[in-house]
């Protein structure tokens, strides 16, 4: 069994494409998919709409998409052909809350492909991928915190390669591999190449932090 992170710094930067691009590309890991959302203060869990029910039955919850035509990310996901996808949604810091279902399904999956920052506090993943734009200027705290791990940097192409994010620089992790990508395409040959020789040498078992 494998375990794929995609990450990101922002919103709209990607990720949800990446994770959607790979289950295309490599069908025959027969892939379950997972899109985590985490909702602030006065958002429900169940829907993500405003409510005032931060009660504990509403501190997370798992829907598996059915709906193979859908907008959803975790509808792309199905599209593009995983066997299966979740859609978690947790408030604010309560994952952890949601942790002992989600291992219960990755623990049923052939391999899994996650998108999400912040499963990596509770997971060791044998591949984490970092998305970034440098014309976003945005940097999650989680992608910021984690970005030390990651396996390798998935960059948009941009008239100005170089990232303007305050006190943040690659050249921390300067033995990463940088993909450069041209959006609306977000994952090339050598990305692919990239995932599948890592996931050919990695142990098939699944490791928690």
């Amino acid at each position: 069994m494998a375990i794929v992170v995609i990450g990101g710094h922002s919103r709209n930067v990607g990720k949800t494409s990446v994770v959607a691009g790979l289950i295309a590309k490599l069908p025959s890991y027969n892939w379950t998919a997972f899109k985590l959302t985490q909702f602030g203060h006065g958002r429900c869990s169940l829907n993500g709409k405003p409510c005032q029910c931060a009660t504990a039955d509403h501190a997370w919850a798992i829907t598996e998409e059915k709906d193979t035509c859908g907008k959803s990310d975790s509808s792309r996901f199905l599209t593009a052909g995983a066997k299966h996808s979740f859609w978690v949604r947790t408030a604010q810091g309560q994952l952890a809350k949601a942790m002992p279902a989600i291992q219960r399904r990755l623990d049923a999956t052939e391999n899994a492909i996650l998108e999400s920052n912040s499963i990596l506090k509770f997971i060791q993943p044998d591949l984490y991928i970092s998305v970034l734009d440098p014309s976003n200027e945005d940097f999650k705290n989680s992608a910021q915190q984690f970005l030390g791990r990651a396996d390798a940097i998935i960059l948009h192409r941009t008239g100005d390669h170089t990232p303007q994010w305050p006190g943040i620089s690659l050249e921390s992790i300067p033995d990463r591999p940088v993909f450069m990508v041209d959006p609306p395409r977000y994952v090339s040959d050598e990305i692919v190449e990239f995932v599948a020789g890592r996931l050919n040498a990695a142990p098939s078992v699944v490791r928690f932090a």
